[in-house]
């Protein structure tokens, strides 16, 4: 199993030293993956439902805070300062930049850091910044997302690219170099919903779903079991073998106090580290390779505390 932790984009960790510090810290502790999340704009006024949090409220907007890193040029930077851990765009929102951009952007990266770079991505949810960037229109975003995506491959993987879409199109390009990942940085798709499960199969490495959307609640084995078999089910029904697809997770719920279910009972990957390396045990047997835990703090000695203690009292007894 591995395990990644985020960077802060916002707040007061956002500064060049704490990143430092913290990207430094995660690669010396065994972290896989350090994430940087995106938003390019944060409106003012949000009227978008956020679908991770129980009351669809964004809690970005609260007291006005519109404080932003923007993802690539963060992960480039953390690139320069880090030596093995991987870099995972956590996630991605696909239609918010130019495919052709991304591609080249990211197969660079790649191409610099001898092959480092994960592609999370998404469709994204928050119309008011669609519309602020003046974007495809928002209702659209499934079908451009699919698109970029087959494009970014597209340029990635052929001599020659092209492709013909209703929202991308080109021909008669070169775009090097590749990436040094063959055949190309592992693509994981974000979201819980039948079109990202569709999008998975239909264009995707690894599913990467959250467990924190009320939703398609998986934040019990059972129902994260359930939805995975929903995903087989549709490659199986699309001709691809179901175990060609990765699992990954992202567990913002996570914390070294137990926490109750809202059914009752204790909360996974929450109470002591046994028990927290118990259930990522669990995780790991239905097929989970890959997990995002909520390291999370606005004190730089706390987040740094929080990583030791996951990397001490978990990670030692999670089965290789």
């Amino acid at each position: 199993m591995e395990f990644g932790v985020s960077a802060p984009i916002r707040g007061p960790l956002a500064n060049p030293a704490s990143i430092r510090t913290l990207a430094e810290k995660a690669e010396a502790l065994g972290f896989g993956y350090i994430t940087v999340s995106d938003h390019i704009v944060v409106p003012t006024e949000i009227e978008s439902t956020y679908p991770y949090s129980e009351t669809g409220d964004f809690p970005w907007s609260e007291g006005g805070d519109v404080e932003c890193m923007e993802q690539f040029t963060l992960l480039s930077w953390l690139a320069g300062i880090t030596t093995k851990i991987r870099l995972l765009t956590s996630v991605t929102v696909i239609p918010h930049r130019n495919p052709l951009f991304m591609a080249k952007s990211l197969a660079t990266l790649d191409q610099l850091t001898g092959g480092r770079v994960t592609f999370g991505c998404g469709a994204g949810w928050l119309r008011e910044e669609f519309e602020a960037l003046q974007l495809a229109p928002y209702e659209a975003r499934g079908q451009v997302t699919n698109e970029y995506l087959a494009a970014i491959k597209a340029v990635w993987t052929q001599a020659r690219p092209s492709y013909n879409g209703d929202f991308v199109k080109f021909d008669k390009i070169g775009m090097d170099p590749k990436p040094v990942q063959t055949p190309h940085p592992p693509i994981w798709i974000g979201g819980e919903s039948a079109p990202a499960l569709r999008r998975t199969v239909a264009l995707g490495d690894v599913w990467y779903p959250f467990g924190t959307n009320p939703a398609f609640r998986m934040d019990t084995l059972a129902a994260y079991k359930k939805r995975v078999a929903r995903l087989h089910g549709l490659a199986e029904e699309a001709g691809r073998d179901p175990t060609s697809i990765g699992l990954a997770y992202n567990c913002a719920f996570h914390s070294a106090s137990e926490q109750q279910h809202v059914d009752g009972g204790r909360l996974i990957m929450t109470g002591s580290g046994q028990q927290r390396a118990e259930d990522i045990n669990t995780f790991a047997e239905v097929g989970v390779t890959s997990m995002i835990v909520n390291l999370v703090d606005n004190d730089l000695n706390a987040m740094l505390d929080r990583m030791e203690e996951f990397a001490t009292n978990v990670m030692p007894h999670v089965k290789a």
